[in-house]
């Protein structure tokens, strides 16, 4: 199998496996234990916290240990609406993942009000509208994501953190995609929260963070035990802690080492080659503010559905928008939220690269696209590269 679907998750890093391994065979103790066991296990949590801090360059009191960033997600929402009832309003993208769309929704429900931003056609958010949006006083919060999980389009945050603040208003990022692929600073970009998943990043299911300025309040959404600083009841998730602190640490080497710049040929490779074989090809998103991991395209009038069903048995992984749609393949909100029609979204697919990828992987996967469009299109009674109208 060749693996393109790095958006919806990535293969475990086998020195990510290796880390994680000694806290599930022998060093098993609760981390709130006073024996030396048990402080063994905090020093470990401890050195992760550093290592995914490192990753953002926030403080290591910032960081708090999480399921994921669904849950890191709902956290911040709810935190926001607890401490600050006197502003009902949070502001979102129409392109933002489930997680935020559906705790969005559940704020609505709660009495707050929720406001959609516009997007341009391009996938990146209008600015001038947000300007216009934001209201001082009842502002609470402007939740937008850092990469898009469909399109790979990456948001001008520094700008969004700066109207949301003149504004009096709290900024949180979804950054699930954008951890690891892109610099994420802090310190630069000063949002107030931040989420990710390990899952995204070479690490395991089920282990995420959030970053928490140490600017702002934040009420807990998992009481229990007070670990986490209080901010996240429950005994942690040990070996998946250290899993991500590990994936975290080989993130930055990676940023560091040109790895990016790898993957980038990878992903031009690829779409070159389509698009020369295929002229009719429309790749969706801002082609210069775009994670160089994500294509995703549409090849008019040839059936994505279909186009899965020929991949697959050509032995390449790869989706028809966000693997989050449990496979339900109705028109992506994302690309309706850019202004792509219902048709040319049923024909859009996405491929998602990974650090593990090669260059023969990519020119494969190219040749499989091809011939496996051609393949609907001789179907459909047409000459391949000709659109059927």
């Amino acid at each position: 199998m060749i693996y393109l679907d790095a958006n919806a998750t990535t293969p475990v890093d086998p020195a990510v496996l290796e880390a994680m391994l000694p806290f599930l065979r022998e060093h098993y103790a609760n981390p709130s234990a006073s024996y030396a066991a048990g402080r063994r296990v905090r020093r470990a949590i401890e050195q992760a916290r550093g290592q995914v801090a490192a990753l953002l360059n926030a403080h290591l009191g910032e960081i708090t240990f999480t399921s994921g960033g669904t849950e890191s997600i709902n956290a911040v929402h709810a935190s926001v609406r607890a401490l600050w009832p006197e502003k009902p309003e949070l502001i979102i993208t129409g392109t933002e993942h489930a997680a935020v769309l559906e705790s969005a929704r559940r704020w609505q429900a709660e009495g707050g009000k929720v406001t959609r931003v516009p997007v341009h056609s391009d996938g990146r958010v209008d600015l001038n509208a947000l300007h216009a949006l934001i209201r001082p006083g009842v502002t609470a919060l402007v939740s937008i994501m850092w990469a898009n999980n469909e399109t790979g389009v990456l948001a001008p945050m520094h700008e969004i953190v700066t109207l949301a603040h003149a504004a009096g208003a709290l900024v949180h990022t979804d950054a699930v995609q954008a951890a690891g692929k892109i610099h994420l600073d802090v310190n630069t970009t000063p949002v107030d929260f931040l989420s990710l998943s390990g899952h995204k990043m070479h690490a395991p299911k089920g282990i995420g963070a959030l970053y928490i300025s140490q600017r702002v309040r934040f009420a807990p959404l998992l009481v229990g035990g007070g670990q986490e600083g209080e901010r996240r009841g429950g005994t942690e998730n040990v070996p998946g802690i250290i899993a991500l602190g590990k994936a975290a640490e080989l993130a930055g080497q990676h940023l560091a080492d040109g790895n990016k710049a790898r993957l980038k040929s990878l992903r031009d490779r690829f779409e070159h080659l389509i698009h020369a074989a295929m002229p009719d090809m429309r790749i969706h998103g801002c082609p210069t503010h775009r994670l160089h991991t994500t294509s995703s395209f549409c090849l008019p009038e040839i059936d994505a559905a279909g186009m899965l069903i020929l991949l697959d048995q050509a032995g390449i992984a790869c989706s028809a928008g966000s693997a989050c749609h449990t496979g339900a393949l109705h028109a992506s909100h994302v690309l309706e939220a850019t202004g792509v029609s219902a048709r040319d979204a049923a024909c859009t697919l996405r491929f998602s690269f990974n650090r593990f990828n090669t260059k023969a992987e990519a020119e494969a996967a190219a040749h499989a696209v091809i011939e496996s469009a051609h393949k609907m299109r001789e179907a459909q009674g047409c000459e391949p590269g000709v659109i059927s109208h």
